[in-house]
């Protein structure tokens, strides 16, 4: 592909020079360390987290009362004396203790009933049209936190304002068009290596003669700068909270350790169950895997919660979460249960709407076995997008969806 001098040196960030001062991907460090740089940033934050497997929404946020619920679910049924109850007709599974405590602390959000129209229920298809929000589009090429992210970086190029945190593969929901979307395990890894080397200093090639070489150098004294950020979250006496000894509490830690460190990255992205057919696929024996992967949520996000709330950021920060579809009211001759299709969203933090949004799907009026969907997940994009991040929804879902009123000023 041709390409000039000149468009190369306006894209040269992840040039081998400064690659040489860290183990980090092409980019990932000199984008990063400028994140800070920006005058006009806004100080939201979007935590995104995948469910993958297609949660089961009904022994989430358990309808004990709905005699219908009671009915098709012979031994997987959660009874009022089971469950952390919510109000008179629903309450959490008994492993969402940590939910329970956000919910009465304000900092939980319920939306109830989310889906889309002729909503797909293979598990690639289906997590794909999530990650695109664009079921309409099957060859879209880029997803919408990578669209997000693209919008974002408009602004100032040398940012990186989204990162993914996890051991996947990186969730499709990032491909971006333009910007560069990194994916890390641990907040070290953006941090440069202490080897000793030192920058180029341009003193064998004049540097008025080799604007590679200022691009390089500049960037890389950004990149130093960036780290002593991250690494002094890192250092620092007072450290962060206790989270469990869980994966998803590794990774939340990890956006928490960014977010304290302030270089600029605006959204984040993690994913709890493995990728793929994940562990929230629960067609057999459901109700002991479905208890851990929930157990795993509620104690990762709770303690995720108290760090931000410890520090003082919580007031900055949303984390909404996700799957591709609910399950099916009955369960099946497995003590499991069949791919659904509405299912509740969860949104927490500081400054969020607590409470049950949005009415409980029917569980008699059915969209073959599964509740029927009242609102789009999209119009959730919409929302996190436009009102919490400040960004155009319609420039990154290609279509105007109703804003929900889920924050508090």
């Amino acid at each position: 592909m041709a390409q000039s001098r000149r468009e190369f040196l306006k894209s040269a960030v992840g040039v081998p020079a400064l690659l040489s001062l860290s183990g980090a991907a092409p980019g990932v460090l000199a984008r990063a360390a400028r994140a800070a740089e920006g005058k006009d940033r806004k100080d939201t934050v979007l935590v995104v987290v995948q469910l993958s497997g297609g949660n089961d929404g009904l022994n989430t946020v358990v309808p004990y009362a709905d005699d219908a619920y009671g009915r098709g679910r012979k031994t997987l049924r959660l009874t009022g004396r089971d469950v952390h109850k919510i109000d008179g007709y629903a309450g959490f599974h008994p492993k969402m203790e940590g939910f329970s405590r956000l919910l009465k602390e304000g900092r939980l959000s319920i939306v109830r009933g989310v889906g889309y129209p002729n909503s797909h229920r293979g598990h690639e298809q289906a997590m794909r049209h999530w990650h695109t929000a664009r079921p309409a589009e099957p060859q879209c090429p880029t997803g919408w936190v990578g669209r997000a992210i693209d919008v974002a970086s408009a602004r100032d190029a040398a940012r990186v304002p989204g990162i993914f945190v996890g051991p996947i593969k990186r969730p499709f929901a990032l491909t971006a068009e333009k910007a560069v979307v990194p994916s890390i395990r641990t907040a070290d890894e953006l941090t440069l290596r202490s080897d000793g080397r030192s920058e180029p200093d341009g003193s064998a090639r004049g540097a008025e003669e080799n604007p590679l070489a200022d691009h390089v150098r500049q960037n890389s004294r950004a990149a130093r700068a960036t780290s002593r950020q991250i690494q002094a979250v890192l250092d620092g006496a007072s450290g962060t909270g206790r989270y469990p000894s869980l994966g998803l509490a590794g990774h939340l830690k990890t956006v928490a350790e960014l977010i304290r460190a302030d270089v600029g990255i605006r959204i984040f992205f993690t994913e709890l169950g493995g990728g793929g057919i994940g562990g929230f696929d629960n067609h057999a024996n459901q109700r002991d895997n479905h208890a851990a992967v929930l157990g795993q949520l509620s104690r990762s996000v709770a303690a995720f919660a108290a760090d931000l709330a410890r520090h003082k950021c919580l007031d900055r920060v949303v984390l909404m979460t996700f799957s591709e579809f609910g399950r099916t009211v009955t369960e099946n001759g497995r003590r499991g249960t069949g791919h659904g299709a509405a299912a509740p969203m969860f949104l927490m933090g500081g400054r969020v709407r607590a409470g049950l949004i949005g009415k409980a799907p029917s569980l008699t009026d059915l969209d073959g076995d599964a509740p029927k969907h009242h609102t789009d997940f999209r119009s959730l994009y919409a929302t996190v997008l436009e009102s919490w991040l400040g960004l155009d929804s319609q420039a990154v879902l290609g279509a105007k969806y109703r804003l929900l009123d889920l924050f508090v000023s």
